[in-house]
């Protein structure tokens, strides 16, 4: 049975076809966010850590660390800030640095630019996953050295020279390519985790057949674990979480081992509280000035004011129970405990003091 393993200083993750699916957090990302990036260029790394201690606690099992930022104003003063060849290395280092101070989950260390991924690799502590390799030329040439030296799994994407093909047969034939490849540096299939690129399902409607297929045949064939973008295949639709959860499961079931997603569903910002409250108010709906606003907005509707484990988290841990990769669904459980509320700590089920009695 194929099993990749990934560890940090003090934890190990296995990804594999009899294990527990693997949730590779997506947060530490500066791309599209533009506030991380101007935090990470003004050296502020707070919401680098509340990121990585939210992923986890919501059960990302490895964080994927993406230095991909752009110092739009140190670009404006030194041109070199121009150059992600110049920027990614020593931030990749900080960043590695700053999440393992704070988590002791195994790392993902992300990014295009071969420095950059060096220099995650020397900074980590245990056996990170490198993310990622694809079936260019140029790359494969790159990458593949690296994965070799530092022992490590890695990413392959389907796509090479040509770009991303919308033949899943195309798609296939490149990763086999990087499996091969591989295999010439003294890299075992093990070690390869092909993500068979996901395409949005609004774009093409053979989308999420497309990629079971793929995933059967990557587990068939070639023997290896698989990863995908989950967030891809609802791209650009209403209600994005539905299909979410509903693609991941059936993904699960095709084969695939893991994902790099967002594990964390977001606190509710306060302008959106304050909306509510006012379309209430404006329905002769009135609430106590004082309520604590956990509790408005449980009753409204709105969620949480805290981070918490998102919708696809309970369908991934659902879909784990199925598949009897949570026995006798000990996760499952535990996932679903009512936490108990404040000063009610130790009083039982459903904090009653003593629990539940017996009858005489």
């Amino acid at each position: 049975m194929t099993r990749t393993i990934v560890e940090s200083k003090t934890k190990t993750a296995i990804i594999g076809f009899d294990q527990p699916f693997c949730v590779i957090g997506e947060r530490i990302n500066p791309t599209g966010r533009k506030k991380l990036a101007l935090e990470l260029e003004a050296g502020d790394f707070s919401t680098v850590e509340a990121d990585a201690v939210a992923q986890v606690a919501a059960g990302a099992t490895v964080l994927d660390i993406n230095s991909g930022a752009v110092f739009t104003n140190k670009m404006a003063e030194d041109t070199r800030y121009a150059d992600n060849n110049f920027v990614e290395p020593p931030l990749m280092k900080e960043l590695v640095a700053r999440v393992q101070a704070i988590v002791d989950v195994p790392l993902c260390i992300d990014s295009s630019v071969p420095g950059a991924l060096e220099s995650g690799l020397a900074a980590c502590e245990g056996r990170p996953l490198l993310n990622s390799v694809t079936g260019e030329e140029e790359r494969l040439e790159i990458v593949l050295p690296l994965v070799k030296k530092y022992n490590v799994p890695v990413v392959a994407i389907s796509n090479d020279d040509t770009g991303i093909s919308e033949d899943p047969d195309v798609r296939f034939a490149v990763a086999k390519k990087i499996v091969e490849r591989a295999a010439d540096f003294g890299i075992p299939a093990n070690d390869i985790v092909v993500d068979p690129l996901v395409m949005p399902i609004g774009a093409m409607a053979t989308a999420g057949h497309q990629v079971f297929t793929l995933v059967r045949r990557l587990r068939e064939e070639l023997g290896v674990n698989t990863t995908c973008g989950a967030s891809n295949i609802s791209f650009g639709l209403p209600n994005r979480h539905g299909i979410n959860n509903a693609f991941l499961p059936m993904a699960m079931e095709a084969g695939m081992t893991s994902a790099i997603m967002n594990p964390v569903a977001l606190p509710v910002p306060a302008a959106r509280i304050e909306a509510k409250k006012l379309e209430l108010a404006e329905a002769g709906v009135i609430f106590p000035e004082d309520m604590d606003l956990e509790l408005f907005c449980q009753l409204t509707g709105l969620g949480s004011t805290k981070p918490r484990p998102g919708k696809e988290m309970e369908a991934i841990r659902a879909a784990n129970f199925l598949t009897n990769n949570d026995p006798h669904g000990g996760a499952w459980i535990a996932f679903n405990k009512e936490a108990p509320k404040p000063g009610h700590e130790g009083r039982g089920r459903a904090g009653r003091s003593g629990g539940r009695r017996r009858r005489a």
